[in-house]
């Protein structure tokens, strides 16, 4: 059955002036990694599925030719695998509305850490003569760097893998701040054993949550216990087996700082499993507060990451160009985290 009375893309057209690569995908009925496809022109896409998509492209105007810079922001996810993750969706979101404001459209890739992906993202991007590049979470090779830049295209990195290359711009958050708030706010409520399940070694944001929540402890006077600290990758299956982990100690933790909101909740899961309530048996705190931190039972307490506001920002730089005023000059930009109280923390329980 149709809603007649829903909007469709050209209604949502007529009103903005331009639709996104979201809107498309809706109206084509395929998901936004499917017209990402379209736009970079892989193969792996069903004929009538391209012609659709490509026909609506066609039709909103969402690509000028090909003999013309498009004046496209490629935007480079390497670590998630799939493109419609929440994550990925905030970091997609803002930067698509900011090109939209500028009258560009937005090329989204995914390259999973593969060569391969890397060595034909970079062909892409030599044929699209796009504006600029956005890197999100991902590295590149001295060589590959090279190739951009020989390309004189803008680039610029959001939440960087490793220490931010100073030559390059990069756009993050006040992770340190973030892991230290989060933990504070488990040692205001009266806990002591903090477990905390991090990110990925190589990734700067995980390592600097990682440093915050040992400040914290130790401001508190409280030693950091390595059995407390397990590694993990942002994801929701090492959430659950880190906390799971956690649970099976002799001296489990009343507490557990999950470094993301994926893990918090895989951290929920294993909670459950042992038929503890969180909030009440076990407090958790995650990180990012995507929009499934609200939707959560017991809703997540979380540290607010301003996402999109980070891939808005590093959009803006690229498409007015790398040295410009927006960065007064710096290579690296942090925008501030807030903690978010919801109902997954309280007191720890008695013992």
């Amino acid at each position: 059955m149709v809603d007649s009375d829903r909007p469709t893309v050209s209604d949502r057209a007529d009103a903005r002036g331009r639709v996104t690569i979201a809107e498309i995908a809706r109206e084509a009925g395929v998901s936004v990694a499917t017209v990402s496809k379209v736009l970079n022109g892989h193969a792996h896409v069903a004929d009538a599925t391209r012609q659709k998509v490509e026909a609506l492209l066609e039709s909103h105007n969402y690509l000028r030719r090909r003999s013309r810079p498009t004046h496209t922001v490629g935007l480079v996810d390497l670590v998630l695998n799939e493109l419609d993750s929440p994550w990925a969706v905030e970091v997609i979101r803002g930067a698509e509305e900011t090109a939209a404001q500028h009258g560009s459209g937005l090329v989204v890739s995914a390259v999973h850490g593969r060569p391969a992906d890397i060595l034909r993202w970079l062909d892409n991007l030599t044929r699209r003569g796009s504006d600029g590049v956005i890197l999100a979470v991902t590295a590149l090779t001295k060589g590959q760097r090279r190739k951009v830049q020989d390309l004189g295209v803008p680039l610029v990195v959001v939440d960087p893998v490793g220490n931010p290359d100073p030559t390059i711009p990069s756009v993050g958050a006040t992770n340190w701040h973030g892991g230290l708030a989060a933990t504070q706010h488990l040692i205001g409520l009266g806990h002591r054993r903090i477990g905390i399940i991090t990110g990925p070694d190589d990734v700067l944001s995980a390592r600097a949550r990682l440093d915050g929540y040992r400040a914290a402890l130790e401001s508190a006077g409280i030693d950091v216990d390595p059995a407390l600290e397990v590694r993990g990758d942002f994801h929701h299956g090492t959430g659950f087996d880190g906390a799971r982990h956690l649970l099976a100690l002799p001296e489990p933790p009343t507490a557990v700082f999950a470094s993301s909101d994926l893990q918090a909740l895989g951290a929920y899961d294993a909670a459950r499993s042992a038929e503890l309530q969180v909030g009440r048996d076990l407090s958790i705190v995650g990180f990012d507060d995507l929009p499934i931190a609200s939707w959560a039972s017991p809703p997540l307490t979380t540290v607010r990451q301003p996402l999109s506001d980070m891939a808005a920002m590093a959009a803006r730089i690229v498409m007015q160009g790398v040295d410009n005023v927006l960065t007064g000059g710096m290579r690296r930009i942090e925008l501030a985290t807030v903690l978010v109280e919801r109902e997954s923390t309280g007191r720890p329980p008695a013992r």
